[in-house]
């Protein structure tokens, strides 16, 4: 499973139920995906 975060995209690559899983998890911690990008953007 690989997820790869830029500026304006997140690109996730695996198998189905990994990136299910992993929707699932960042579902409980952001509204957004938008959201989801700022929070990675402000740890970098």
């Amino acid at each position: 499973m690989r997820v790869n975060i830029s500026e304006d995209r997140i690109i996730l690559t695996g198998k189905a139920w990994e990136i299910q899983g992993l929707l699932r998890k960042y579902a409980k911690q952001h509204k957004l995906v938008k959201d989801w990008i700022e929070s990675c953007a402000m740890v970098e």
